[in-house]
């Protein structure tokens, strides 16, 4: 079902200023301008999947990017949290004028009772309605309209006022509009007016949903996110792209990403491969030089007298040669095994522990599955696994990305 009370959670919108955007392919020349681009790709294109999926016109898009635009460029109004609330109530009665009482079309919105009912809520004026009752009420009613064709009529427009006053409630219309404008007024002076004891915070609130009401907004939520991206950017930018100091933010190009992951153009990335890229490129900047203490270790030791290469790159080194069968890669085998990385650290032992592993070898590491079918039953091999054979670029418990793995392993047997 959907959120009974959807005003007090949005916050503050603007007008959009009616700019066109288009979809294009743009230069990378290098790995910072790809970082920025896959940024707005994978940002716009999850924004496309869970906020656009019911409108995803170019009135939508253009409002967001103006409003993305607005809050880089720090156009974006400072207000308090009565002022944001206020404006964003009178955007959300603004646009829902065209969609019914919270935004269900087989009701007909009367702003004129929805704003005494909010006011009344706000001063806990219950000669009307209780603001349990009304919230009762609402939801009950809200429940039996779903899968309704009624049409919702011509909206009743009025601004908001600055005192309780007693109305007469007609109707189910009438009585379903001062209810949904009592709850929320009721919600208001809990959480927002609590310590508003010289009306200051209530006024200021009723001068913004006005002024809220005056205002052009396609979507209010989706603009406010816009404006907070935005400004978000820019406070991070002396930092860094996303916070990492070796990468510089270009803004031109982040927008241009959210423009084509909106539109759905995936020419240049699609949001798997841009989040794929981006966390790729990051462990390298953060993990470059674990993958390359790892390929020096592997090529120094390789030499070494005992230590045998696969076609794969897989080393290994027979500490005892067992007499008993190979494992297959479909089998489930039994061992005791000692991890560390190359600086020595371990990271993971069965041995220290005091308790052998079962565990299919299908299932681990690709090192372990082409390593211990080499193995005989009886066997203790040490093994040195090339990140590729590893974890990869993936993280696992203390194991950092592109780590170069340490394995002494028993073959303690193959089990049924």
């Amino acid at each position: 079902m959907k959120k009974l009370s959807i005003i007090i959670l949005a916050a503050m919108a603007m007008v959009s200023c009616g700019n066109t955007y288009t979809a294009q392919q743009v230069e990378l020349a290098n790995m910072n301008d790809s970082m920025n681009f896959a940024l707005g790709i994978a940002n716009g294109s999850q924004m496309k999947a869970y906020y656009l999926r019911n409108d995803s016109s170019a009135e939508t898009v253009a409002e967001f990017i103006d409003a993305l635009q607005a809050g880089y460029d720090g156009k974006v109004e400072e207000l308090t949290e009565e002022a944001r609330i206020g404006m964003n109530i009178g955007t959300s009665i603004a646009q829902s004028e065209k969609k019914g009482l919270a935004d269900n079309p087989a009701w007909t919105l009367n702003e004129k009772l929805f704003f005494q009912g909010l006011v009344n809520g706000m001063e806990h004026d219950t000669t009307v309605m209780q603001a349990a009752e009304a919230r009762q009420f609402f939801q009950n009613q809200y429940a039996a309209s779903q899968g309704s064709t009624e049409k919702a009529g011509k909206p009743v427009k009025a601004t908001c006022p600055s005192k309780a006053k007693t109305v007469a409630l007609k109707n189910l219309n009438d009585s379903l509009n001062y209810a949904f404008g009592m709850l929320n007024g009721n919600d208001i002076a809990s959480y927002v007016l609590a310590d508003d004891t010289l009306g200051e915070k209530k006024a200021q609130l009723i001068k913004h949903i006005n002024k809220g009401l005056k205002q052009h907004v396609h979507n209010p939520q989706l603009k406010n996110m816009g404006e907070q991206i935005g400004k978000s950017i820019k406070e991070q930018e002396a930092g860094g792209l996303i916070g990492e100091s070796s990468l510089v933010t270009d803004f031109a190009l982040i927008k241009q990403g959210f423009i084509n992951g909106l539109l759905g153009d995936e020419s240049q990335f699609d949001s798997h491969t841009a989040g794929e890229y981006i966390q790729a490129t990051l462990n390298h900047i953060k993990y470059g030089d674990t993958k390359e203490q790892g390929e020096k270790f592997l090529e120094e030791n390789k030499l070494r007298e005992g230590v045998i290469v696969t076609e794969s790159g897989l080393q290994y080194e027979v500490l005892k040669m067992g007499k008993g069968k190979k494992p297959a890669a479909t089998d489930r085998v039994k061992v005791h095994y000692h991890g560390t990385l190359i600086n020595g650290e371990v990271f993971d032992s069965s041995v220290d522990r005091g308790e052998p592993i079962v565990f299919g070898l299908n299932q681990v590491i690709a090192g372990w599955t082409e390593g211990v079918q080499l193995m005989p039953v009886g066997s203790k091999f040490k093994f040195y696994i090339p990140q590729n054979l590893g974890y990869g670029e993936r993280a696992a418990g203390s194991i950092p990305p592109y780590s170069t793995l340490i394995f002494e392993v028993e073959l303690l047997g193959i089990e049924k």
